[in-house]
């Protein structure tokens, strides 16, 4: 399912139509991804949790030379389902 096909199935579900689902769902990805970039974690009872997980700087290899490049540290954003969420799938 891509970002228009759940945009359709929330105006499906709910009184409102799809541009003002496109605009909620929106508003979410805004405020998820303002909380991560401020360091705090967004989470859901029953879905799941959104956080940052801080990944060390480190020394790889380039495949093709071998020579040794420095990766550095950065910030991931991860999701842990919830328990509800889990247990729906399964």
């Amino acid at each position: 399912m891509n970002k228009n096909e759940l945009i359709s199935a929330l105006a499906g579900a709910t009184n409102l139509n799809q541009t003002q689902c496109s605009e909620v769902l929106q508003s979410f990805i805004d405020t998820v991804t303002n909380e991560l970039k401020s360091g705090s974690e967004v989470k859901i009872i029953g879905f799941g949790t959104f956080k940052i997980s801080k990944r060390k700087a480190t020394t790889g290899r380039n495949p093709q030379t071998g020579a040794e490049i420095q990766i550095p540290a950065s910030n991931q954003p991860k999701f842990s389902a919830g328990k509800a969420l889990k247990a729906a799938v399964n």
